[in-house]
């Protein structure tokens, strides 16, 4: 039996889940509200307190989809009672980051700004103090759209192995290069 799938999800106080008859979950918190559209073979039980994924038949597909939709529906429960949060620092000389409410202003190096509009489920935030590098700070209660977001601005300058410029995770570790070394003679 899958590890992740038959551990049960333990519902907190003020979290509500629905599952509707099209396996339709939903998810109500103090923080907002998810859906999620569960494979019609899964059956998902509320008992006690706990909601159970369980699995049709020892299929390969039936074993892959009961821990998916087990860790999927936990991120929901976790995203609509505590959220999620990510931070990305950006490493080299002039880079800046800025918000003006859910719209991102990068100067990355590049000849021209890059502008990056955030789907309204994500708030973020940017700090830049001096002697240290600027900060984006992301925060939803969907933690996959919040990984793809922050993907996505990572992606626009990705950290580079010799100088380690770019966009980085906090605490994220690089695996760098040296450089050219001088021939002997």
């Amino acid at each position: 039996m899958s590890r992740v799938g038959k551990s049960p999800i333990s519902i907190p106080n003020g979290v509500t889940v629905t599952v509707s008859k099209e396996n339709l979950v939903t998810v109500k918190g103090p923080k907002g509200e998810l859906t999620q559209q569960v494979d019609s073979d899964i059956i998902i039980d509320q008992e006690d307190g706990n909601i159970v994924v369980k699995r049709p038949t020892e299929q390969k597909r039936h074993k892959a989809l009961h821990g998916l939709y087990r860790a999927l529906l936990n991120n929901m429960v976790v995203g609509v009672t505590e959220g999620y949060k990510l931070q990305q620092e950006l490493v080299g000389v002039g880079y800046r980051a800025s918000n003006q409410g859910n719209t991102l202003d990068l100067v990355l190096g590049y000849s021209h700004h890059i502008v990056f509009a955030l789907p309204p489920e994500i708030k973020v935030a940017t700090t830049s103090e001096k002697g240290k590098n600027p900060t984006i700070i992301l925060e939803s209660i969907d933690k996959q759209l919040l990984g793809q977001v922050a993907a996505k601005i990572r992606s626009l300058r990705a950290p580079e192995p010799y100088k380690g410029k770019g966009i980085k995770f906090v605490g994220e570790q690089l695996r760098r290069k040296a450089g050219k070394s001088a021939s002997k003679k």
